[in-house]
C-alpha cells in the first residue's frame, strides 16, 4: 500500500543525498547520517534493498559507501518508491481482507496507487538535484573548510 510513510521519506532523501553529494566520490553512510538525521540502523537496511534493486551500488574499503547506480537522470521517485512499498508489503503480509475489502475496495485502491507512481515516474533524482542547487543547498564537497587553529 503506497502512503508517504516515514520510510519513505527518508529513503528518498537518502538516495537525495547520493545524488546530490556522490560525485565524484562514494557517499558514506554515516554522513548521510549526520546531514539528514536519518537512524543508521534504519538506514543501512533501506541502502542494502536499494543496492538489491539496482538503484545504488555498494563499494567497499575505507573510502568507500554508496553511488547511484544508474545515471541521475534515470532514476524517479517511483523507483524509490516501489522498494521501500515492497519492504513495507513484506512486513505487512499477514494482513487478510475480507471479500468487499479485496473484490472492492483494493482494486481501486491499487488504480490509485499506479496512477500516483505514475506521477512520480516523471521526476528524476536529477530534477530534485537541479531544484536543490537552484535553492543555494550546498553540497558536501563545497562545504567551507575551517582552518583556525
Amino acid at each position: 500500500m503506497l502512503r508517504m510513510s516515514r520510510k519513505i521519506v527518508l529513503a528518498l532523501e537518502a538516495v537525495l543525498d547520493i545524488a546530490y553529494n556522490g560525485r565524484p566520490h562514494p557517499v558514506q553512510s554515516k554522513d548521510i547520517t549526520e546531514r539528514q538525521g536519518i537512524p543508521q540502523r534504519y538506514l543501512e537496511q533501506v541502502l542494502q534493498q536499494l543496492v538489491r534493486k539496482g538503484i545504488l551500488k555498494g563499494v567497499r574499503g575505507p573510502r568507500g559507501g554508496y553511488t547511484l547506480a544508474r545515471e541521475r537522470r534515470r532514476i524517479t521517485l517511483g523507483d524509490v518508491l516501489r522498494v521501500v512499498n515492497q519492504m513495507e508489503s513484506d512486513e505487512d503480509s499477514t494482513v487478510s481482507r475480507a471479500p468487499l475489502g479485496e473484490q472492492i475496495i483494493a482494486p481501486i485502491w491499487d488504480e490509485m496507487q499506479q496512477n500516483i507512481l505514475k506521477h512520480y515516474d516523471q521526476i528524476t533524482m536529477e530534477d530534485l538535484c537541479r531544484e536543490a542547487e537552484e535553492k543555494g543547498i550546498p553540497r558536501a564537497d563545497k562545504e567551507k573548510v575551517d582552518f583556525t587553529i
